[in-house]
């Protein structure tokens, strides 16, 4: 009997997408062990502290049995040895993203030749979608409930509406 395959998908996650979701759920039919592992001193500046983003993604993620969501700090090839990881998910939306993507991909695999990365196209519908253009949107009072879990969305209007009142 092999070795279960196990999959890390890195990220901020701030917040979870349906885009993300897309991925996760897919990606957890390709492999038996599937890990979201959200960055805990990401550079950007977070719009949900780290807590948060872990709960939004273990509710979104609930139903599905091999998903774990986890966190890492430092290194991502450090955190995949630590979980048994062989693989590193990464989702690409346009050329822009490969070219970021194939940068990390070959220093991961400069630290950890090991571990390959999967790179994983999003459903056509999700391919424009961001967490960034999601806060962008919902700031501006648009529609998000179609691009983000119902979690998230109510999160979002929450931060949005409080933020209102100090104007």
């Amino acid at each position: 009997m092999s070795e279960p395959r196990v999959a890390i998908y890195p990220g901020s996650f701030d917040p979870i997408t349906n885009g993300h979701l897309d991925l996760i759920r897919r990606a957890s039919r390709q492999f038996e062990d599937l890990i979201v592992a959200v960055l805990k001193h990401d550079t950007k500046r977070a719009e949900f502290p780290l807590g948060e983003r872990l709960d939004m993604i273990r509710e979104a993620v609930a139903g599905l049995s091999n998903v774990r969501v986890g966190s890492f700090d430092g290194l991502l090839v450090d955190y995949a040895r630590a979980q048994g990881a062989s693989l590193i998910l990464r989702g690409i939306r346009a050329v822009s993203d490969y070219e970021y993507e194939l940068q990390m991909a070959l220093m991961n695999r400069k630290l950890a030749p090991e571990i390959e990365t999967v790179f994983m196209l999003p459903g056509e519908a999700y391919s424009y979608l961001s967490s960034r253009l999601v806060k962008e949107v919902c700031r501006h009072g648009g529609r998000i409930d179609d691009l983000v879990p119902p979690m998230v969305a109510n999160r979002l209007c929450a931060e949005r509406v409080a933020g209102s009142d100090n104007v």
